[in-house]
């Protein structure tokens, strides 16, 4: 079992919350130094997400960067509590050992936001994936070599997919190039239930599937595939997560994000509007048929 650490990415956003206060309080880096007894180099790794926040120094932080509305400090709290007990508390505990680092730390951010926006140039994205598609891909990946880490993955995708139709729900849209329609993934009868899959999905109010057809020509999306998250605190930054062969990475730099906001707008109105995309999608699935 990996050994359990603070989320890099969860502290990033608690420490980019307290760098903001700590602004606004005119306190400077040295001062909060003082506050915690320690050096300038600690305040600036919480500030940047490197090392996880005890309790008693968030509350001596936030009582000298005056974070007085009770709303705020608990924001804070939260997500200190979320960064400093990473994988323990999760459903996705039980089968870390099937999971990198950037793959919980995704499941961990779908937790806690209130949107997901991807654009996917070769996949069906695994919230809207079928189990025998999930798996099939699973499989090809040929990151998992034995059946019952195949069973734990593809288990985890599945439990993923509840943030999607349970109670607390995100709203998630996809763009998808038509050739992610067009990659037979497991053959034929797994193909037409995964297309099918999708115009079902996309009957709940919360998901949006567009199709981006060859006939677009070139676009700035298909250099790859990416996720956009954003998440209901005004302070918290957007996250986009770009996916590779070699591993998944994680951005947040403002003008990043920025890009990639704009580059799925471009995707999103050069795509074929919800209403075509379905009826391009249900007559690929039909060309499956036996």
């Amino acid at each position: 079992m990996p050994t359990v650490k603070p989320s890099t990415v969860l502290g990033r956003q608690l420490g980019d919350e307290l760098k903001k206060f700590r602004e606004a309080a005119g306190v400077t880096m040295a001062q909060a130094a003082e506050v915690l007894d320690c050096t300038k180099g600690k305040i600036s790794r919480i500030e940047n997400g490197h090392v996880p926040v005890r309790a008693p120094d968030l509350t001596a932080l936030m009582e000298a960067y005056h974070v007085d509305e009770p709303e705020a400090r608990e924001r804070l709290a939260a997500l200190a509590r979320r960064a400093n007990r990473r994988r323990r508390e999760g459903w996705w505990h039980p089968y870390t050992s099937v999971l990198s680092d950037t793959y919980i730390d995704q499941i961990e951010m779908e937790a806690i936001c209130e949107s997901v926006r991807t654009y996917q140039a070769q996949l069906i994205p695994g919230l809207l994936q079928t189990e025998a598609y999930g798996r099939a891909v699973t499989v090809a990946s040929r990151s998992w070599k034995t059946p019952e880490d195949i069973d734990r993955f593809v288990r985890v995708r599945l439990t993923r997919q509840a943030r999607l139709t349970g109670e607390n729900r995100f709203d998630f849209w996809a763009v998808l190039a038509e050739g992610v329609l067009r990659q037979e993934v497991g053959g034929t009868d797994v193909m037409r239930t995964q297309l099918e899959h999708l115009v079902t999905m996309a009957q709940q109010p919360n998901v949006t599937i567009q199709v981006l057809p060859y006939s677009r020509g070139a676009h700035a999306g298909m250099f790859g595939p990416y996720v956009l998250l954003s998440f209901p605190q005004m302070a918290a930054l957007d996250l986009v997560l770009t996916e590779t062969p070699a591993g998944n990475i994680w951005m947040e730099q403002e003008e990043t994000v920025a890009s990639y906001r704009a580059m799925f707008d471009d995707a999103r109105m050069a795509a074929l509007p919800p209403t075509e995309s379905l009826a391009l999608i249900q007559r690929i699935a039909k060309e499956h048929k036996p």
